[in-house]
């Protein structure tokens, strides 16, 4: 079953989700505020969706100090600013199991 991550307040996030029950698409949303993601899974999305995982045009992103954006070079580094701060993910996050996805244009999306 397809899972949809993300937060429930973002503008992104109620589009895919009017998206999913428009076309009638099972799927289970997954809060990211009530359920952080550990390491090994935001490490497992990153192999699928590279660096665009992390959301850098957001407030989050933009909050945070020159030291901790320059952890963004790495995989691992990437993960530890997510799981330390779960709103730096890049929304929708779209989860098939053998795939994930991130954004409205996500091909795991209904149009």
């Amino acid at each position: 079953m397809l899972t949809l991550i993300g937060i429930k307040a973002c503008d992104s996030m109620k589009k895919a989700v009017a998206r999913l029950e428009q076309s009638a698409t099972a799927y289970h949303f997954r809060d990211l505020k009530k359920q952080p993601p550990s390491m090994d899974e935001v490490l497992r999305w990153h192999r699928f969706v590279g660096d665009t995982l992390l959301n850098k045009r957001g407030t989050s992103w933009r909050k945070l100090d020159a030291d901790a954006q320059a952890q963004a070079a790495s995989a691992e580094g990437i993960a530890a600013l997510i799981v330390a701060n779960p709103s730096l993910i890049k929304r929708p996050l779209l989860d098939a199991g053998d795939q994930a996805t991130v954004g409205l244009d996500s091909a795991l999306l209904p149009e």
